[in-house]
């Protein structure tokens, strides 16, 4: 039921990521030119006065002239922060920044976070309800019970702008949806199953609530707190628990659990044992969603039960309640139609949603980036949280249940064009790289950090083993490396594996096989002994020949094409290959593979046809079907010149092959490859969309317009990745910081640059 995942990173490290770069998560930047004095005029005074004047004469045009429409408010009083308890407004900013991270990456939501320095009740829900005019939603989150309850329930009231409380109905929606398919699964009717509910807090009372509007029976739920069943006649609850007693002769969890169906557990660690679950009915339906620890690990429910359906909220066993699955999209389809409120119906609908495309046919570039084979089941009856695919069923689904539940104040007209919408708002790259990192984690690899010795380059090589990716082997003077570890707060840095090449007992053997190398490339015995001795991409190259990792990073203490040049002493390329660099530019509105921006100066017919079929290749490997452009400062002819025969040469040669399995064309400039206005201007174009890969004819325009994107168009930049190497190497750029340096080396050991 959380957004968390089960690693581990020292405080160090988690205090330095969020004060790394800028301080905090977010960052505000203007959505519009603000270039010339024409743009400030028409941005502030006198051009703002124009849409002022039409908000005063029809409030309903807000929704045009500003981002109120796309705008949400995280909105917390700090009583409730995660499982820390009440630590205030100020501490919670953290969370709500995240919170916030979250609505952007995965709905494409503008979100704020909003601190409230109070714990008066009626206080609070005063600040929020003046807020009205400012957003399109309000998002309320890590607020204590019971209060939590009354503010929601009166602001929904109050305002006319869409209010949730996500640790409350999050949690409710991504569990109902698992017990759908749960129920199918084991052949259960919801209006017959028996549910027993342990935790009396704002999660468990909504997850209540909601089970009963998608037709469970009031009488079918028992709801137990720290004291016990929650009966009719028990003195000393409040309103919002005694809502949910029952008439029941049952007092304990344990009297409450025989015969039981479903178990719904928030609450906490080992309130659940294997004697509870073994009085449970047949193939029982444990939903334990304690954090960080559940009621009862999966391992301990099925030793006790294998017949048992099992989710946890721990993103380490299947079955992930996680409420990424919901808030993002719910707020996505009820802003979209402008909704007044999320009432039950549109809670309902997001549960059924989630709950049918766990049931899909997983699409197969998914499942790759995920390296699992995903199949809706006992152990899949929960969407994985990066499905991109959620973006355009949980919204669109939301935003009818709005429709048809009269909340919605602007209608859609055509859902399959509003599905294609919300499908083009979000950016694939970001959720595919995600992927990666889960593939990675599922198989890990042995990766060799050649500058162990650089701050940065062991904060990386720190985090590769803290979150799960693998064992990370450092290259470096043993002790030098130890101290900067400790500088760094590492808390175990003897557990890590350190190569000196100054007492390796690989070194020897190192030697042996460079100087045959390199015995008639001018290199004496002795010249090889002090290039191992000396130069750390040469003993981390031959570490990786021999076995010692299973992939390597390096580049940030030298320039590339040093760096390279000392590789490639050690490591050649793979056979019939051709080693380039392509770097990633994510863009807001496309993502387009550049190469090749790092090897070669000015390739042939040939090679850029190699460069063409191996960048495909990697932009398939990231969730892309390419579309290749051959670009140049022509297109098809105009203007002419003398450097065009290359690179209508490589086309033939791609047509010559005939089993091209992607699309192609050239000679094309960039404006007509990525810009389908004008590309409708050649029809004869083999194009049937803009270009996702351009392949450029040269180094220097290549480099040249991977650094001015990033510079000047406001362009993330991943890579360069080197691809066509014998052993997957990368060398990242002098400029990286340890996030970059992290990337490149998950990427490596995911095999994506081949």
């Amino acid at each position: 039921m959380s957004d968390e995942s089960n690693v581990s990173f020292t405080d160090r490290e988690a205090l330095f990521y969020h004060k790394t770069i800028r301080p905090g998560k977010i960052e505000i930047i203007a959505s519009k030119p603000m270039a010339t004095q024409r743009d400030l005029s028409l941005a502030y005074s006198p051009g703002v006065a124009v849409p002022v004047q039409a908000i005063a004469d029809d409030p309903a045009t807000a929704y045009d002239y500003t981002a109120k429409g796309n705008l949400v408010a995280v909105i917390s009083n700090g009583t409730a922060i995660l499982g820390m308890g009440n630590l205030g407004a100020l501490a919670s900013k953290p969370v709500m920044e995240g919170k916030a991270v979250l609505f952007k990456r995965f709905a494409d939501v503008d979100a704020i976070d909003i601190e409230l320095d109070s714990e008066d009740t009626d206080a609070l829900i005063e600040a929020i309800a003046m807020m009205e005019p400012s957003f399109g939603g309000i998002n309320l989150e890590d607020i204590k019970a019971p209060e939590c309850f009354i503010i929601e329930q009166t602001l929904r009231e109050r305002m006319k702008i869409p209010v949730m409380h996500d640790d409350q109905h999050g949690t409710a929606i991504i569990s109902a949806a698992g017990i759908i398919n749960a129920c199918l699964l084991t052949d259960r009717k919801l209006e017959d199953i028996k549910v027993v509910v342990n935790g009396a807090g704002a999660a468990a009372l909504a997850c209540t609530a909601l089970a009963k509007s998608m037709g469970v029976r009031p009488e079918n739920i028992t709801v137990c707190d720290s004291k016990g069943v929650i009966y009719k006649g028990r003195t000393g609850i409040d309103q919002f628990k005694s809502a949910h007693a029952i008439e029941t002769d049952n007092r304990t969890l344990t009297d409450a659990l025989r015969g039981a169906d479903v178990f719904l557990g928030l609450s906490v660690a080992g309130a659940m044992t294997p004697e509870m679950v073994k009085v449970m009915a047949d193939q029982p339906i444990i939903f334990a969603m304690a954090n960080p620890d559940p009621e009862i690990t999966p391992p301990d429910a099925l030793a006790a039960r294998p017949d048992a359906i099992v989710a946890t909220g721990r993103s380490d066993y299947p079955n992930q309640v996680n409420n990424v699955l919901g808030f993002p999209f719910i707020f996505r389809g009820a802003l979209d139609v402008r909704a007044t409120a999320i009432n039950e119906e549109m809670k309902v609908a997001a549960a059924h949603a989630i709950a049918e495309l766990a049931r899909e046919q997983v699409p197969e570039e998914v499942a790759a980036a995920y390296g699992k084979n995903y199949q809706f089941g006992r152990d899949y009856i929960i969407p994985a949280p990066f499905d991109p695919r959620l973006m355009q069923v949980v919204p669109s689904a939301v935003a009818k249940a709005a429709m048809d539940s009269g909340v919605a104040q602007k209608p859609i007209e055509d859902f399959d064009k509003y599905r294609h919408e919300l499908k083009s708002r979000l950016n694939p790259v970001t959720s595919v790289l995600t992927n990666v990192y889960a593939k990675v984690k599922e198989n890990p690899k042995r990766m060799i950090f050649a500058e162990a010795e650089n701050e940065i380059v062991l904060r990386a090589a720190v985090q590769y083993r803290d979150f799960g990716y693998g064992e990370p082997v450092l290259v470096g003077r043993t002790q030098a490396v130890l101290d900067k570890m400790s500088e760094l707060g590492v808390a175990d840095p003897e557990s890590y594996e350190i190569h000196n090449a100054a007492n390796s007992p690989h070194v020897e053997t190192i030697v042996e096989m460079l100087y045959e190398r390199l015995q008639r490339r001018g290199f004496l015995e002795r010249d090889v002994r002090r290039m191992v001795n000396q130069d750390r991409n040469a003993f981390a190259s031959a570490l990786l020949k021999l076995g010692i990792g299973d992939a390597m990073i390096t580049g940030v203490t030298r320039t590339f094409s040093q760096t390279i040049k000392e590789v490639r002493q050690v490591l050649d390329p793979k056979p019939g290959f051709l080693p380039f660099g392509t770097h990633l530019m994510v863009g807001k509105n496309c993502t387009v593979f550049l190469a090749d921006t790092t090897v070669n100066e000015r390739p042939s017919p040939a090679d850029l046809a190699v460069i063409a079929k191996e960048t495909a290749a990697v932009a398939r490997r990231l969730g892309h079907e390419p579309r290749i452009a051959f670009v140049s400062y022509s297109t098809y002819g105009n203007p002419s010149g003398k450097w065009l025969d290359n690179i209508r040469d490589a086309v033939a040669i791609l047509d010559a092959e005939g089993d091209i399995d992607f699309e192609y064309d050239g000679e094309m400039a960039p404006d007509a490859a990525l810009n389908p206005n004008i590309m409708k201007n050649y029809p004869f174009c083999r194009l049937s969309g803009p270009a996702n890969v351009l392949v450029m004819p040269g180094l220097q325009s290549a480099n040249v317009s991977a650094k001015l994107l990033r510079e000047v168009g406001g362009t993330t930049a991943i890579g360069p990745m080197l691809i066509g190497m014998e052993k997957p190497v990368q060398i990242a750029p002098m400029t990286s910081i340890a996030p970059d340096i992290l990337t490149l080396a998950v990427l490596a050991a995911a095999g994506v640059a081949g």
